[in-house]
C-alpha cells in the first residue's frame, strides 16, 4: 500500500510539474510577444472571435470565427483540433483557401490558435484550428541542430540513373491529399471530403514556365503542394533585411523560399505569432522536414483567387528576414535575423541559334528538395530557349563542388525528343545521391552547368563489329571496325585501334564493344558499396558514360569486390579467408578480370548497344 501511495504521489507531482512547465512556456511566449494566449481548456463551444489574414497587399484583414467544438487527439497524441466556422464577406467569398494556413484566431482578444485544416469540397467555410499552446510547446522541445544519422546505402544503379527518383516519404503533410481527391486512383477516393486535411500550401513559381510546371505537377501535388505559376520573373538575391517591431506579426503573409534569383520558388502561408525573434506559422507541417534551414521572407498578396475546387492565395516574396529552422506536426518555426545556408547554381546555355544565356539562382540545401529545385531550374532554362516539340541534341559539361573533396564532374550528351529532360536530370541525380548518402565530409558548395544545344537527332545503334585478327601478342594492337546504323537507316563505319597490355596473360580474351551502360551491366563495380565521401565521388566520376563507346576486354576469374575496389585473380587461400564460414558481408564475389578498359574517341552520333567478340592472347 505504501508503494502504491508513493507511486501515486510521484505521478501527481510529475503531472503538476509538466502542467506548470507548459504553462510557464506559454505564459513566457505571451509575455514577450505582448499577445495574450487563451488555454485550450478555456475554449468553449459557441464562443465567437476574429481571425486575421491578408487577402490583398500586405495588411491583414479581420473576419469572424465561431467555435463549434474541440476534437481531442485529432492530429496525434496530445495534438488536438479546434473546429470553427468562418463568416464575413471575404471569408464567405473564398472559403478556406490555400495560403490561409497559420491565420491567427482570437477570442476576447486572446490568441487560441492557427487555422490549419479544412474539409475538401465543403459547402460551408468550416476549418480546423491548431491550438497555439501545442504549436509553442513542440518547438520548445526542438533540438538545436539536425542529429547525426547513419550513412544510407548507395547502389551503383543510383549513380547511373537517368532520372531523379522522387521517393518522397508519406507523411501527415501529404497523406491527406490521398483522401482529398488529388490522387484519383486512390482506393480512399470514395471518402474524399469526409476528413480534415492540412490546407494546401500554394507554391509560387516565378520565372518558371507553365510547361515546366506541368511536367512536375504530379510529384508536387503528391506531397501536398499546389503549384501556381506567377507572373513576372524571379527575385533578386539580397542580404537579409534588418527586422523591426513590425516585421512578420500575427496575420501577416509569410513565404518560405526553396529557390531565389532568376527563378523563385516560394510557399505562402500566414504568421500565427511572433515572440521576439521567434516566428510561429502554418499550424501544420510544410514537408515534415524536422530540423531544416530555409529562407523566410516577408511577402505581399496579389490576389486571393476564388476557385470551385480550391481557392488559393497568389503571393510574391519580398525581402528575406530570417530562416525557417523547424518543420513539425503542429506548424513551422523560424528565427528572424538568422541567415540560411544556400546552394549557388549557375546554368550557362548556348542555344541552337548560337545565343548565350546564363541563369543564376540559389537553391535550399536539403537532400529531398535541392535536387528537385535544380532539376526544375535546368529543364526550365532549356525549355525557355528551345522548341518544345521535336528532336534535339544536348551536350552537358559541369561540376558539383564539394568542400575539401574532389569535384563531381558531369559530362554527357543526349539526343532525341527526351534530350532536354534527361540533361536536366543529369545534375540532379548525383546531387541527390551526395546529399542522401549522409557520408561524413560531403558539403556541397555550388553547382555549375554548361549546356550546348543543337536541333535534330544524332542517335545510332551498333549493328556489328569485326577485328583484323583473332590472335594477338601482349603489347601489340588490333583494329576493331564498328558498323553503325543511324536512325535515318544509313550504315556508317568507324575504326578503332585497341592496344593489348604488355602484361596481358595468355589465353582467351573477350572483347565487348558498346555504350557505357551496356559495358557496366555485368561489371564488378556494380556491386560496390562506398565507405567514404572520397570513394563515392571517385566512383561517380569513374562511372562510364551512356553516350560514349568503350572497349572492355575481360577474362573469367575468381575474385572479389571490397568497397569500390575490384580484386581479381585472388589466390585460393585469400578467397577462402574472405568467404570463410565464420564471417559474412564486407565483400562480394567477382567473376571477371578487366584486362582492357578503353573509351573510344567521340563521334558524330550517340551510339547505343553492344557486341562481344572473342580473341586469343598468345606468346
Amino acid at each position: 500500500m505504501r508503494n502504491i501511495l508513493r507511486s501515486a504521489a510521484v505521478i501527481v507531482f510529475l503531472t503538476a510539474f509538466g502542467t506548470l512547465t507548459f504553462g510557464q512556456t506559454t505564459a513566457s511566449a505571451a509575455k514577450q510577444s505582448g499577445v495574450a494566449i487563451m488555454p485550450l481548456a478555456d475554449v468553449r463551444e459557441g464562443a465567437r472571435g476574429i481571425a486575421k489574414t491578408v487577402f490583398r497587399g500586405s495588411e491583414p484583414e479581420d473576419f469572424n470565427v465561431e467555435i463549434l467544438g474541440v476534437v481531442p487527439g485529432a492530429v496525434g497524441p496530445h495534438q488536438d483540433m479546434i473546429i470553427g466556422r468562418l463568416s464575413g464577406a471575404l471569408a464567405e467569398r473564398t472559403f478556406v483557401f490555400a495560403g490561409m494556413s497559420g491565420s491567427p484566431v482570437y477570442i476576447d482578444g486572446k490568441l487560441i490558435g492557427a487555422i490549419a485544416y479544412s474539409f475538401p469540397f465543403a459547402k460551408e467555410p468550416i476549418c480546423g484550428i491548431t491550438p497555439i499552446e501545442q504549436m509553442i510547446s513542440i518547438f520548445e522541445q526542438a533540438p538545436a541542430a539536425k542529429p547525426a544519422v547513419a550513412a544510407s546505402a548507395v547502389k551503383f544503379s543510383d549513380i547511373t540513373a537517368s532520372r531523379l527518383s522522387f521517393d518522397a516519404p508519406l507523411t501527415f503533410s501529404n497523406a491527406g491529399n490521398i483522401v482529398s481527391g488529388m490522387a484519383t486512383d486512390s482506393r480512399m477516393s470514395s471518402v474524399a471530403g469526409q476528413t480534415f486535411v492540412p490546407i494546401a500550401t500554394p507554391m509560387t513559381f516565378s520565372g518558371i514556365s507553365q510547361t515546366t510546371l506541368d511536367v512536375f505537377a504530379p510529384q508536387l501535388k503528391s506531397i501536398g503542394v499546389m503549384p501556381v505559376a506567377s507572373l513576372g520573373g524571379g527575385n533578386k538575391i539580397t542580404p537579409l533585411k534588418p527586422f523591426d517591431e513590425k516585421t512578420l506579426l500575427g496575420g501577416d503573409s509569410i513565404v518560405v523560399q526553396l529557390a531565389r534569383g532568376d527563378i523563385s520558388i516560394a510557399a505562402a502561408g500566414t504568421v500565427t505569432l511572433r515572440d521576439d525573434r521567434k516566428i510561429y506559422a502554418f499550424g501544420h507541417p510544410y514537408f515534415s522536414l524536422g530540423s531544416t534551414d530555409l529562407p523566410m521572407a516577408e511577402s505581399h498578396v496579389v490576389v486571393v483567387v476564388p476557385n470551385t475546387n480550391n481557392s488559393f492565395k497568389l503571393a510574391v516574396a519580398d525581402d528575406a528576414v530570417g530562416a525557417l529552422t523547424q518543420d513539425r506536426a503542429t506548424g513551422i518555426f523560424g528565427t528572424l535575423g538568422q541567415a540560411p545556408k544556400m546552394l549557388p547554381v549557375k546554368l550557362a546555355i548556348v542555344t541552337s541559334r548560337g545565343r548565350n544565356e546564363v541563369v543564376r539562382f540559389e537553391s535550399c540545401i536539403d537532400d529531398f528538395l535541392a535536387p528537385l529545385v535544380v532539376n526544375v531550374g535546368a529543364l526550365n532554362a532549356i525549355a525557355a530557349q528551345e522548341r518544345g516539340m521535336g528532336d534535339m541534341t544536348v551536350t552537358l559539361n559541369g561540376t558539383i563542388s564539394i568542400r575539401g573533396e574532389q569535384s563531381v564532374r558531369i559530362e554527357r550528351r543526349y539526343t532525341g525528343n527526351q534530350a532536354a529532360a534527361l540533361a536536366a536530370a543529369t545534375a540532379a541525380v548525383p546531387l541527390a545521391l551526395l546529399l542522401k548518402s549522409n557520408l561524413a565530409g560531403i558539403d556541397v558548395t555550388d553547382v555549375d552547368l554548361n549546356f550546348s544545344i543543337a536541333e535534330g537527332s544524332k542517335a545510332a545503334s551498333l549493328e556489328r563489329v569485326a577485328v583484323d585478327r583473332t590472335q594477338v601478342r601482349p603489347g601489340e594492337s588490333i583494329t576493331v571496325n564498328l558498323f553503325i546504323r543511324t536512325d535515318g537507316g544509313n550504315l556508317e563505319t568507324r575504326s578503332a585501334v585497341v592496344a593489348i597490355p604488355a602484361d596481358a596473360p595468355s589465353g582467351p580474351l573477350s572483347l565487348m564493344i558498346g555504350d557505357g551502360a551496356s559495358i557496366q551491366e555485368n561489371a564488378a563495380i556494380k556491386q560496390f558499396t562506398p565507405i567514404s565521401a572520397a570513394e563515392l565521388i571517385r566512383t561517380i566520376n569513374l562511372a562510364k558514360r551512356s553516350d560514349r563507346l568503350y572497349v572492355y576486354g575481360y577474362r573469367t576469374v575468381a575474385g572479389a569486390v571490397i568497397g569500390a575496389n575490384e580484386m581479381p585473380n585472388l589466390p585460393p587461400s585469400m578467397l577462402a579467408t574472405i568467404n570463410n564460414d565464420r564471417s559474412v558481408g564486407g565483400s562480394k564475389a567477382a567473376t571477371q578480370r578487366s584486362v582492357i578498359d578503353q573509351m573510344l574517341a567521340d563521334g558524330e552520333y550517340l551510339v547505343t548497344g553492344s557486341q562481344t567478340i572473342a580473341i586469343e592472347v598468345i606468346r
